[in-house]
């Protein structure tokens, strides 16, 4: 399987990642910057993203962070898959709107390390991700 190129339009990324379907059709996540090492994606917060007391659930931005993960990683690299997450929950959204925004920290020749920043369009953080990843041998 071949991981789309850093010269992909943000199109073919997003036709790429829609077999994510959990993160796309479900939560409704869109990808809106990708390049190798860097991505954003959000979703505009519905009802089908509240928990029982009425915030986001956690889920939800999880699934948020984890897409914006899966695009920094494996654009322009051999296929990569995460192998430990660690999520943590700052402060309830007071937007509209979700925005993670994920990065490398180390990108070697079979693991990566990579902080997925998720805020609301007011800049409240919502949560912060530490991600370790494998990459496929080419």
């Amino acid at each position: 399987m071949h991981t789309p190129s850093e010269s992909a339009s943000i199109e073919e990324i997003q036709a790429f990642f829609a077999n994510d379907h959990f993160a796309t059709d479900a939560c409704g996540c869109t990808i809106t910057e990708a390049s190798r090492g860097h991505a954003v994606c959000e979703f505009t917060i519905s009802e089908v993203h509240l928990n029982g007391l009425g915030g986001v659930m956690g889920g939800a931005i999880f699934t948020l962070a984890d897409l914006a993960l899966a695009v920094a990683c494996n654009v322009d690299e051999n296929p990569t898959v995460a192998v430990a997450n660690n999520i943590r929950y700052l402060n309830a959204a007071k937007g509209r709107r979700l925005i993670a925004t994920a990065d490398v920290d180390k990108s070697g020749r079979t693991m990566g390390y990579y902080t997925v920043r998720v805020e609301d369009e007011l800049g409240t953080p919502v949560a912060v991700m530490g991600a370790s990843c494998y990459r496929h041998a080419g």
